[in-house]
């Protein structure tokens, strides 16, 4: 074929030496020429067609996986190859200008393929991330880590066609360097190693509610990285923290809570001990009358104001529509304080959304607060200056 060639050009006076400019002008438009053609018919056909065959289908992950990147990608195959092909056709074997377009070629040839790799793994990812057995698990370090690998492999191949040496060569020497190397890849190997453990032990998922003080975090993961996994505040703003220190550190996860369907409410009422008193007979009926003696014990004529208020509040509790009945639901006391008893009131909401489970909460204790007077009960709270008002000579002007 390069005699057919050489002959052809020879009779349109055209020789084939060296340093004839016209014959390389000729022979590489020729090749351009050739390329560019084969280069459009796969993109106004091929391209088309499989878009074509992937729509048809009800399967969702080849419209994932075929996608307009990577078979655009795929398509930036096809002038390298075609030159390793042809070029050999229009150069004497050993020509000078053939061994510099072939090593040209092969470094591009090596790029390609590594985009095309890595559009690949992007695929992959995006695959993974639609199945409901793998979207919950932290997998984009994992993908982001064999991006590096193929990076690196494909460096390697390059400085190797640029010095002529074999691949081997350049790792023997890497491998010399390891230390260093270890040294400047230290947070995408630790990164790499925390994503395989928080992943393999359920740590932490996109999208969980996560606090982590010594961070600053308190908030939803928005994105697990190879080397940092980002949580939006409820303020808005974004905290990176390194994934081996999720590892490392303790940090309070919530999605137990999440996945409970209620969310936990633990607040105290501090009682006025001096309030705390036997009941009356006109307190006993009162309190019959209005059915609020329902679960008290009445062996004893003496009934404590506070132990009826504390089973009215917990039938209180059991009867309200937005608590969870399938939790824990207690009132109890806790150890008396200088600032008076407190009665802890202890439930769940039937939900975990913020907003309604702050208006259960301001709902019930405002109930609380509101009722408390009708056991003779008072609340606890710190004098201010008109308590000393009806005290006789003191002036508080």
């Amino acid at each position: 074929m390069n005699e057919t060639i050489y002959d052809m050009l020879s009779s349109w006076g055209i020789n084939s030496g060296a340093d004839n400019w016209a014959y390389w002008l000729i022979t590489l438009s020729a090749v351009a020429l050739i390329i560019v053609v084969i280069n459009l018919l796969c993109r106004r056909l091929v391209i088309p067609l499989i878009k074509r065959l992937t729509r048809s289908t009800r399967s969702i992950w080849d419209d994932i996986l075929f996608n307009d990147t990577l078979l655009r990608d795929t398509t930036h195959l096809v002038p390298p190859i075609l030159v390793a092909v042809l070029l050999p056709m229009t150069f004497i074997e050993g020509h000078n200008m053939l061994e510099f377009l072939l090593k040209v070629n092969t470094i591009y040839l090596v790029v390609v393929i590594a985009k095309l790799l890595c559009t690949v793994l992007s695929s992959l990812y995006e695959l993974s991330y639609q199945q409901d057995r793998l979207k919950n698990h932290p997998l984009k370090g994992v993908y982001q880590m064999l991006k590096i690998v193929v990076v690196c492999v494909a460096l390697i191949i390059i400085v190797s066609v640029l010095i002529d040496k074999n691949p081997g060569y350049i790792l023997t020497a890497l491998g010399a360097s390891a230390a260093v190397l270890m040294l400047v890849f230290k947070d995408m190997i630790l990164g790499l190693v925390a994503g395989v453990q928080l992943s393999a032990n359920d740590m932490l998922r996109p999208g969980d509610w996560i606090s982590m003080p010594k961070y600053g975090a308190d908030g939803d993961v928005v994105e697990v990285t190879l080397t940092t996994v980002k949580v939006q505040n409820w303020d808005k703003t974004i905290t990176t923290i390194p994934p081996y220190a999720l590892v490392s550190d303790s940090f309070q996860n919530w999605r137990g809570m999440k996945e409970s369907g209620g969310r936990r409410v633990k607040r105290s009422v501090y009682i006025d001990m001096r309030s705390i008193s036997f009941c009356t007979e006109e307190q006993m009926t009162d309190f019959e009358q209005k059915g609020w003696l329902e679960g008290v014990e009445r062996e004893d004529k003496f009934v404590v104001n506070l132990h009826i208020f504390r089973n009215y509040l917990e039938n209180y509790l059991r009867s309200h529509h937005r608590v969870n009945q399938k939790l824990t639901i207690m009132v109890r006391q806790l150890q008396p304080t200088a600032q008076g008893l407190p009665l802890e009131l202890y439930f769940f909401s039937d939900g975990t959304d913020w907003i309604p489970y702050e208006h259960l909460q301001s709902e019930i204790f405002e109930h609380v607060f509101a009722v408390l007077p009708t056991f003779g009960l008072r609340v606890f709270q710190s004098p201010m200056g008109i308590d000393f008002a009806g005290i006789e000579g003191l002036n508080l002007s």
